[in-house]
């Protein structure tokens, strides 16, 4: 009988140990998280809810996604944080923008990770057929900010960065998959905006609705943007509703005619993610966003349009 116990006892004691192990890789991978529809389980790659730092470093975000990649909150650190979050369930976001408008420099409030040799991490979207970006945006201020990096005054960047995956050849701006608002024939625009070959050409698919309309000031807003390198097709969404809109060119610049499928991205990693404007390796401020940002996904696959509205009734506000 005492043996019995003392198997018994074993058992349940290695049963116990091997809960927070799994409990950690369901984490790791979304499953169990209310905030993650389920059949965005397969693709997701990157997640950030911004309540959660690294351990010991605040001004570090954890990755709640597979792979693992935590992200700086670059020049603002911890003070970042602020008790606003954008939907049911979510307590807190990032602040995010400009500090001195008049000064030459590089203190903007943005977050991301940068490597010149690429982010092992991010190796699902090296050879990727596709990809998505969405989350929750909040204005807060005037944008697009003015140009610092002149000396005209009057000068203002020509875009504002929201969020995106870096191409595998990245100075810290081009991207292979981006969500931002930019000028496009004289107009600003949302956009998505997405680049397959490294050094190659980008396509940009611009929503007909003016910007402001689609993020009136202090309103969250949830975006997506889903990119089909195979097929050449990029969308935009808002509030889970699909955005009408236009591609700015009528070329081929992801050089997919005449050549034999499936195409996919560069066989690079992507040196980084850029969150609220470019370069996160704060060597210069460009396209700061003045902006509020919460729940961050990046998937290595364009979500059907089924999928993005039922994340965003997931955790919409009722």
């Amino acid at each position: 009988m005492i043996v019995r116990r003392i198997a018994v006892a074993a058992l349940l004691g290695s049963a116990l140990a091997a809960v927070p192990a799994q409990a950690q890789a369901d984490a790791a991978s979304g499953k169990g998280r209310p905030d993650v529809f389920p059949s965005l389980r397969h693709g997701l790659v990157a997640h950030y809810d911004f309540e959660h730092p690294v351990k010991g470093d605040p001004a570090r975000e954890r990755d709640l996604g597979p792979s693992g990649t935590d992200i700086d909150l670059v020049n603002g650190g911890a003070a970042m944080r602020v008790p606003d979050g954008a939907h049911r369930g979510s307590k807190g976001s990032i602040q995010l923008g400009q500090v001195n408008p008049t000064v030459a420099g590089n203190d903007d409030w943005k977050a991301g990770i940068y490597s010149e040799t690429g982010v092992p991490t991010l190796r699902a979207f090296n050879a990727t057929r596709g990809a998505t970006v969405l989350g929750w945006f909040k204005m807060t201020g005037a944008n697009p900010s003015p140009n610092s990096n002149t000396a005209d005054p009057n000068d203002k960047y020509n875009a504002t960065g929201l969020a995106g995956v870096l191409s595998g050849d990245s100075n810290g701006h081009d991207v292979r998959a981006l969500l931002e608002i930019i000028d496009v024939q004289g107009e600003q625009r949302v956009v998505a905006l997405g680049r397959r070959i490294d050094g190659g050409n980008s396509q940009t698919f611009a929503a007909d609705e003016d910007w402001q309309k689609i993020l009136p000031l202090n309103t969250w807003v949830f975006l997506a943007a889903t990119f089909d390198f195979d097929k050449g097709t990029m969308a935009l969404y808002k509030n889970g509703k699909p955005l009408s809109g236009f591609y700015t060119r009528n070329d081929d610049p992801w050089a997919i005619g005449g050549t034999p499928g499936p195409h996919t991205t560069s066989a690079t990693d992507p040196r980084g993610i850029k969150i609220g404007g470019s370069f996160p390796q704060n060597t210069r401020e460009q396209n700061p966003c003045n902006c509020r940002i919460d729940s961050v996904m990046l998937f290595d696959r364009p979500l059907t349009a089924w999928e993005i509205e039922r994340q965003y009734h997931l955790v919409a506000r009722k």
